[in-house]
């Protein structure tokens, strides 16, 4: 707790609050990538302690609500098999495909269990030899080398009820998207440290010369945060493109090199879509030809599967940072926590609802 309190020190915050302000001359305008960023930043009033010049705006950095609308409706489909032992993290039973979400499909009879890791669901499936168990393999490069240890223990082990519904998806090429889109206004990134503790920031250098536009790898405290934004700052101010490392206590470089070369070893990249943007090119992970077997998308047949998002929601808007949540004008009335519309309202990361749960939705004009 010594060294978690040493980033929440409210001293040492308003000192480089201080700073922040005797160092901006014209607007900032700066997004953090990473959904725990943001509900940091709203939870902390970081956002509304920052000098007016300074704008903070939310990224695509939510594993979870970026998941395709599609991909919820095959693993609801999947799930609803009567063989089929389905396996995820909690945060993914209520985000709402077309017409239902993995929570309802548990409720109606499907085996929809929770698991803390995807080696639970291989334990899983070495108890239960007469069924099919299926994880969920969501996230960015942070959660990916636990997928790929599981499927790469289930081959060494003989397993073949055991598959994953792959859905990983890949920071750097967002970014690419998101600064070459010709409305840009981003002027620098909060890159997210524990993205960039396993694939380190290497990819992220040649991104920053060739936009001009620079990163800061930053950690998710309140002095972590600003000390982020001041950096970002100051490389704004001098006009310089680069990427700099203020989380270096967790971060290296180079990242790590033995989840990278698991990586390597079972996912390939591929073309992802992501909810609410659509296609982004080589953006995600999918199995490698020798672990296809393990491929629930082919071993179900639901890789064919479409969806087609509300016409309500704008979470895409705002994933791309185009948009903050209490412009949507369903936000806080037909889209709520409990009754949620899209994802960016479900996730424990999403921008809807770090602002819903700050009561940011109360400055909404009520007709």
């Amino acid at each position: 707790m010594k060294y978690l309190e040493e980033f929440r020190d409210p001293e040492l915050a308003q000192s480089i609050l201080n700073r922040i302000q005797k160092t901006v001359t014209r607007p900032w305008t700066i997004m953090e990538v990473c959904g725990g960023q943001t509900h940091s930043i709203v939870r902390n009033g970081i956002d509304q302690l920052l000098p007016e010049q300074v704008e903070l705006i939310h990224g695509p950095g939510c594993p979870v609500c970026v998941t395709g609308l599609e991909t919820i409706d095959r693993a609801i489909h999947i799930a609803g098999q009567s063989n089929v032992m389905f396996t995820s993290f909690g945060d993914m039973l209520r985000v709402p495909g077309s017409e239902s979400d993995l929570f309802r499909t548990r409720s109606s009879g499907a085996d929809v269990r929770i698991v803390y890791s995807p080696l639970d669901a291989v334990q899983l499936a070495r108890e239960n030899p007469d069924r099919q168990v299926v994880f969920f393999a969501v996230g960015f490069e942070t959660t990916a080398p636990n997928a790929a240890m599981a499927v790469w223990k289930a081959k060494q082990e003989g397993l073949h009820n055991f598959s994953l519904l792959v859905s990983h998806v890949l920071v750097p090429p967002a970014i690419e998207a998101l600064v070459s889109d010709e409305d840009n206004r981003i002027q620098a990134f909060l890159l997210a440290g524990h993205v960039c503790a396993v694939a380190g920031f290497q990819e992220y250098e040649a991104l920053a010369e060739r936009y001009e536009v620079p990163m800061v790898v930053t950690g998710f405290e309140p002095v972590d945060i600003l000390e982020g934004i001041l950096e970002a700052g100051i490389l704004i101010e001098s006009g310089a493109a680069a990427v700099t490392n203020r989380y270096a206590r967790v971060v290296r470089r180079e990242g790590n090199p033995r989840a990278r070369q698991l990586l390597a070893e079972v996912f390939e990249v591929c073309d992802r879509q992501w909810r609410g943007i659509g296609v982004i090119p080589q953006s995600g992970y999918r199995l490698r030809p020798e672990f296809r077997s393990y491929d629930a998308e082919q071993l179900f047949a639901v890789d064919t599967l479409t969806a087609r998002e509300s016409s309500l929601c704008i979470s895409g808007q705002i994933l791309q940072g185009k948009k903050k949540p209490p412009e949507c004008p369903a936000f806080g009335r037909e889209c709520t926590p409990q009754k949620p519309l899209g994802a960016t309202m479900v996730s424990s990361e999403g921008a809807c609802t770090a602002y819903y749960a700050g009561h940011r939705y109360r400055s909404i004009a009520r007709s």
